[in-house]
């Protein structure tokens, strides 16, 4: 009888992923951190911020507008706080929103490709009334544009009549 050898085993081959895709999965990873830093910019620019309450999240979305717009965030903000001692801050549909109770608000705005957009949401009842027209027969905007120059007296006597009227409730 002849004896069999035991077959040797076959060696597997390791697969070992190339070094192109390691360099993609550490980019990745990397890409992840900076998600995590910086807030994501939706289209138009305007900066995805979680909802919260307070001025905490109003300074992160502030924070992340881009460019120009962002020193006119913080000079908003300043108008806004200094004319209305007390006022209520949120972020809500990635807006900071700004009012004198929880939920029911004057103003907001909004970052756009070209322009900021504030929101007057008794806009109809200030004097003068801001140029915007809308859809919503007592809402009136305010286009703000990096060229053209910002009234800020007008603006803050917008911002101080707009505190005196009724809010709504969002």
């Amino acid at each position: 009888m002849a004896t069999k050898t035991p077959a040797t085993p076959k060696k597997t081959a390791v697969k070992r992923a190339p070094a192109k895709a390691t360099k993609q999965r550490q980019t990745t990873s990397q890409r992840q951190d900076e998600t995590s830093a910086k807030p994501k910019l939706l289209s138009g620019g305007n900066p995805q911020i979680a909802k919260g309450y307070g001025d905490a999240p109003v300074q992160a979305y502030i924070a992340a507008m881009p460019g120009w717009k962002r020193d006119l965030g913080r000079r908003l903000d300043e108008i806004i706080a200094s004319t209305v001692p007390g006022v209520r801050k949120a972020v809500k549909w990635n807006s900071p929103f700004y009012g004198m109770e929880d939920d029911v608000w004057f103003l907001c705005f909004h970052c756009y490709a070209r322009f900021v957009k504030v929101a007057f949401f008794r806009g109809a009842s200030l004097r003068p009334v801001p140029p915007g027209a809308s859809k919503q027969p007592h809402v009136r905007y305010l286009d703000i544009y990096e060229t053209a120059s910002f009234d800020e007296a007008q603006f803050t006597a917008w911002v101080k009549q707009a505190s005196r009227l009724p809010g709504e409730k969002m």
